[in-house]
């Protein structure tokens, strides 16, 4: 397909706008997650949505778009509640409860996937496509899924923007201040939650981590401001998007969903190494003009 009339094939025009809209959805949410610094959060529930998938398939008996995704969103909230539950209740850190509950409901998700490709019907097909996503399959029902999914998470983060400012930045000023901090941190990881899910049919489970992270640390690179960074992530994530799905229907054979967080990463690797006062290059300029200063200073 020709990049001059990929707009006016209909299903291609789907699919690019949704992308475009999950990941301007995931960079936004993504900001967040990284100043937390809990990048990792994404990629555990991500992966923990996979038994939900399979569970709502094989009690359903059918792949109904938003069944599946509400099995995921059941699976994504339980592993996450238990990953906090965990930290909170016993020495292990956040990082080993991660990785130990990500572990296991991947896992158990695996051993489900391989249950339901043995039913003897042939209902089961297309279900390990939220493995590693299948955006090319997007309907406009799945777009308008992740649409009004979007306004809302939107919605939430517009109307609590001042709390968010401060539970990021600083906590302990935010409880002396009167702020719900437990209320907020149960907010965010539940819009995190929501965001992910939306997002596997897309780019599955493995990639998923990507889309909110990849924008966000790209953003960070260029600015100072918390509004700002939050623009820039969901500008960058909507590009990545886009782009990963143009990809994807004028190459064939290129998946869209890893073409996708290559377009994400490449974003990511250029902020880091040109961003202006954080980029490598940059730093490296201001290093050797710092070393001539001070060379030319001795000579004189």
């Amino acid at each position: 397909m020709s990049i001059f009339n990929i707009f006016s094939d209909y299903t291609t025009a789907v699919v690019v706008f949704g992308s475009a809209l999950l990941g301007m959805v995931s960079g936004l949410l993504g900001t967040f997650s990284v100043l937390r610094r809990q990048s990792l959060v994404g990629d555990g529930v991500s992966h923990a949505a996979l038994p939900g998938v399979v569970a709502a398939f094989l009690i359903t008996g059918t792949k109904n778009s938003e069944l599946l995704l509400l099995g995921a969103f059941i699976s994504g909230l339980l592993a996450l509640f238990l990953i906090l539950a965990a930290t909170k209740k016993s020495k292990i850190k956040f990082d080993a409860a991660l990785a130990t509950v990500m572990s296991a409901f991947f896992g158990l998700g695996t051993v489900l996937l391989t249950c339901a490709q043995k039913l003897p019907d042939a209902t089961q097909a297309g279900i390990h496509n939220f493995i590693y996503g299948q955006a090319s399959s997007m309907l406009r029902r799945d777009v308008t899924i992740i649409f009004i999914c979007g306004i809302f998470i939107l919605a939430a983060v517009l109307l609590l923007w001042k709390e968010l400012k401060v539970f990021i930045f600083d906590r302990e000023f935010a409880e002396q201040l009167g702020i719900p901090c437990k209320r907020i941190n149960l907010i965010l990881s539940f819009l995190t939650v929501l965001a992910v899910i939306i997002g596997i049919q897309t780019v599955g489970v493995v990639l998923m981590s990507a889309m909110l992270i990849a924008p966000a640390a790209a953003a960070r690179q260029w600015c100072d401001k918390l509004w700002v960074m939050a623009v820039l992530s969901a500008l960058f994530g909507g590009i990545s998007g886009a782009a990963g799905a143009v990809t994807g229907a004028v190459a064939e054979g290129i998946p869209t969903g890893p073409a996708i967080v290559i377009a994400a990463s490449l974003i990511t690797v250029l902020s880091l190494l040109f961003a202006p006062r954080r980029g490598i290059i940059f730093r490296i300029i201001l290093r050797h003009k710092a070393k001539e200063a001070n060379h030319n200073g001795r000579c004189n």
